[in-house]
């Protein structure tokens, strides 16, 4: 069974055990500007006080910092709340990480300008590893804006355990962030990037905990997708992957129901109970609330969990294809 708690404290900060990921809230454009405000609003106010945005989640004109910017412009009570984590260093156009000296500072750079002094960044995060940038010249940078003040800390985000420790030995990360849910466990292979971080001492963030939506309870055929959903050009949810996959997503509903529980909330309770501070991202206020509540699951219910996964393989890659090759680095 899991031996470690989440992490209490991320850059020398208090933390939940439930944090917020911010990212559908302006990647779309399909969230109102007063429906965010008060998803933010509803992650606050139910103790999920981590969050985690992006420069490129969303257009320049209307992004994460945009969004941030309006949220303590309104509610600047919460700012003192919030521990924020910022993703850059980024180009989504291309769908390629830029983490040159240059391109780092300007992505912070930008970060703070919109902003505005409405909030600290608590952590910057190149969201993925430059493959023209060894990871030491990279947390250098990194490094510099920290002693210059403009960053408190910084984030590793879609690494292995060898970047990890490349990367801690130039400066300890503030935390990891990964992907990790019921469906995409690859970073609790032994030795792997779970492993890595608790033997370092390194707070572990989990982000994708309800699988793009598989372990909400609402998905039962393809057609729930509607027809321009970029689910459908994820493997998981393709014809023949889906059909298998439900399968998972049907034990982890009937489990829930049995405890009397949602199955996001079985789904984050896991993810926790891994050592890892689950992120999940609804953008219903009513949602964030769901997902905010702190259920545990016992260790009859851990094994019972763990026996369905080993019986039950996902089909399909967690991922695009075209997207492999940034994942994991």
């Amino acid at each position: 069974m899991p031996g470690h708690p989440p992490p209490t404290t991320i850059a020398g900060k208090p933390v939940s055990s439930i944090g917020y990921g911010m990212m559908n809230l302006t990647v779309y454009g399909t969230v109102s500007h007063d429906d965010a405000i008060k998803s933010l609003k509803a992650a606050i106010d139910n103790g999920a006080n981590f969050w985690n945005g992006g420069l490129f989640y969303g257009p320049p004109d209307a992004n994460s910092l945009i969004l941030l910017k309006a949220y303590f412009t309104k509610y600047p009570e919460d700012a003192s709340k919030v521990v924020l984590s910022i993703k850059g260093a980024y180009n989504p156009a291309t769908h390629t990480p830029e983490c040159n000296p240059e391109s780092i500072r300007a992505a912070v750079d930008e970060a703070l300008r919109l902003l505005n002094g409405t909030h600290p960044i608590d952590i910057f995060e190149c969201a993925r590893m430059d493959p023209t940038v060894p990871v030491e010249n990279m947390v250098q940078t990194l490094v510099e804006l920290i002693n210059e003040g403009k960053i408190g800390s910084y984030g590793l985000s879609e690494v292995n355990g060898q970047t990890i420790r490349r990367a801690h030995a130039v400066h300890p990360p503030a935390g990891v962030e990964i992907e990790l849910s019921l469906f995409s466990r690859q970073a609790l292979e032994k030795g792997g990037i779970v492993d890595t971080c608790h033997e370092l001492g390194i707070p572990i963030i989990g982000y994708g905990v309800l699988d793009r939506g598989w372990l909400t309870g609402q998905l039962k055929t393809v057609d729930d997708l509607p027809k321009d959903d970029i689910r459908h050009h994820f493997p998981r949810f393709r014809p023949g992957a889906f059909e298998q996959n439900l399968k998972l997503a049907d034990f982890v509903e009937g489990f829930a129901k049995r405890k009397g529980v949602t199955p996001a909330q079985v789904a984050i309770a896991w993810v926790k109970q891994q050592g890892v501070l689950p992120i999940p991202g609804a953008v219903k206020a009513s949602r964030v609330e769901e997902n905010s509540k702190e259920i545990e699951l016992n260790d009859t219910e851990l094994y019972e969990l763990q026996q369905t996964l080993e019986k039950h393989e996902v089909v399909g890659f967690r991922y695009p294809e075209a997207f492999a090759a940034r994942l994991d680095q």
